[in-house]
C-alpha cells in the first residue's frame, strides 16, 4: 500500500483512514496560504494563487485594490508567525520537544524552504498543520498537492515523509472560539439596543469562502453522500449548528435562534455557478423580516486574514449599516487558547496514536479522516494530481 499514499510514514502508508499507530515525528509543520508583505509583492502573489486558472490581469488589479487598500500587505503572515510562536509556547509549556517549521504555498516562507529547514536539521517525520479548517479542493487537497511538489522541488521525497493532521472544523479547540463569540456578540445587541428580541429581531449569519458548486459537490469522499453542498456545506452547517446549541445553553435561552449558512470572496466568472447566497445578498433581504441586527461569524477562517478583513469588516459590515441593521463581527480562532491547545492535541493524536473513539469531535461528521480518502476533494477543472496524506488518486 505504500505506493497508495505517497511520502508519508510507515504507520499512514497502511491507507487505514485512522491511523492508530503511533509515530515519533521529529517536528510539526505549519502550512499556511502565504501573503503578501508590500506593494510590490501584491501583483506576484496573486499570480502564484491563481496559476494555471486562466484570471485575466483586470481581475488581479481588482482583488490588488483591496491589499493596496492595506499598504500592500496581508495580515496573514504575521497571524502566523504569533500562531507559530503560540504553538512553540503551548508545546514548551507541556514539556513537549516538537520544534515548528513554518512554510506557506503561495508566497514567502515556501513549503520548500521549511523542508529545505528540516533537511538541513535533520527532520525525517513530519507532522502537518494545514490552516484550514474544512474539506474541499483549496481548503485540503491543494495543500497536499503542495506537500508533493514542495517534495518534488527539494528532492526530499523518500527521505522526508509528511503526515497530516485530520480536517479539525468540528474539533472543540477550533469550534470554541466561535461559541465564545456568538454568545458575547448576542450580549452586545442585547446591551447596546435595549428590549430586542434575540429570536424574532435577530440573525446570525455564519460566513465561509465560497467555492465552485462543482467543487463543492466533489468535497469529501464520494462514498458519505453528502449531497449538492458535497462535505465543504455539510461541514460548515453542522459546526452552526453546535454553535447555536452552545450558545442556548450558556445563554440559558428557550427558543430557536434565527441563524444561515453564507458565502462571501467569490471570485469565478459569471457564468460558473458558486455557493450561494452571498453574505451581501442575504443581509439585503433581512429588514423586510423584521430583522434590526446581525451577528457576522467568519466561520470558515482560522484567523483574521485579507477574506476577514475586506469582505467582511468592509464590504459586509458596509451593507449592514446600508440596511439599517445593527451589526458585530465575531473573532476568528487565532491564538486563542482553545484553538492552539487544540491543535497541539491533534498532533498528539498522531504521536501517540489515539484510538478513534478517544477522539474529540463536536458533530456526528468527525472525527474526520488521518488519511483521506481516494478521490477526495476533486478538482473538476484541474483533474487528479499527486497529493500527499491520502490514497491515490
Amino acid at each position: 500500500m505504500t505506493d497508495a499514499v505517497l511520502g508519508a510514514t510507515d504507520a499512514a502508508a497502511s491507507g487505514e483512514p485512522h491511523i492508530t499507530e503511533p509515530v515519533a515525528y521529529d517536528a510539526i509543520l505549519l502550512a499556511g496560504f502565504g501573503g503578501p508583505e508590500g506593494q510590490d509583492d501584491v501583483i506576484p502573489f496573486l499570480r502564484n494563487v491563481t496559476r494555471g486558472r486562466g484570471i485575466p490581469e483586470e481581475r488581479l488589479e481588482e482583488v490588488a485594490t483591496h491589499y493596496r487598500h492595506f499598504g500592500g500587505v496581508s495580515p496573514i503572515n504575521d497571524q502566523n508567525r504569533q500562531l507559530k510562536a503560540a504553538l512553540e509556547a503551548e508545546l514548551a509549556s507541556r514539556g513537549i520537544d516538537l520544534p515548528v517549521l513554518w512554510g506557506n504555498r503561495n508566497w514567502d516562507p515556501y513549503l520548500r524552504d521549511a523542508l529545505v529547514e528540516a533537511n538541513e536539521r535533520g527532520y525525517t517525520k513530519l507532522i502537518a498543520i494545514a490552516t484550514s479548517a474544512y474539506s474541499s479542493y483549496s481548503s485540503c487537497r491543494q495543500y497536499r498537492e503542495d506537500f508533493a511538489i514542495a517534495l518534488d522541488e527539494t528532492s526530499l521525497f523518500g527521505h522526508i515523509a509528511i503526515d497530516k493532521v485530520r480536517q479539525f472544523f468540528d474539533h472543540p479547540g477550533f469550534v470554541t472560539p466561535f461559541i465564545d463569540g456568538v454568545r458575547d456578540g448576542l450580549t452586545q445587541i442585547q446591551r447596546d439596543n435595549p428590549g430586542i428580541d434575540l429570536f424574532s429581531e435577530v440573525e446570525i449569519l455564519f460566513s465561509t469562502h465560497s467555492i465552485p458548486s462543482t467543487d463543492a459537490a466533489k468535497s469529501g469522499p464520494a462514498e458519505r453522500g453528502f449531497g449538492e453542498g458535497g462535505a465543504y456545506a455539510a461541514q460548515h452547517n453542522a459546526v452552526a449548528e453546535v454553535v447555536i446549541e452552545s450558545v442556548k445553553r450558556e445563554l440559558a435561552l428557550e427558543g430557536e435562534l434565527a441563524w444561515q449558512l453564507v458565502y462571501q470572496s467569490r471570485s469565478g466568472p459569471p457564468s460558473m455557478p458558486w455557493l450561494e447566497p452571498d453574505i451581501n445578498d442575504a443581509i439585503a433581504e433581512l429588514p423586510a423580516r423584521g430583522i434590526r441586527a446581525v451577528v457576522i461569524v467568519p466561520l470558515g477562517f482560522v484567523s483574521d486574514h485579507m477574506e476577514v478583513l475586506w469582505d467582511l469588516d468592509n464590504e459586509a459590515t458596509e451593507s449592514a449599516e446600508e440596511n439599517k441593521l445593527y451589526s458585530v463581527r465575531v473573532p476568528t480562532p487565532g491564538t486563542h487558547a482553545a484553538y492552539v491547545s487544540g491543535l497541539i492535541d491533534l498532533v498528539l493524536e498522531r504521536r501517540d496514536g489515539v484510538p478513534v473513539e478517544d477522539r474529540p469531535a463536536l458533530t456526528e461528521l468527525g472525527p474526520w479522516y488521518d488519511v483521506c480518502r481516494p478521490g477526495c476533494c476533486e478538482n473538476v477543472r484541474l483533474g487528479f494530481k499527486p497529493a500527499l496524506a491520502g490514497l491515490q488518486p
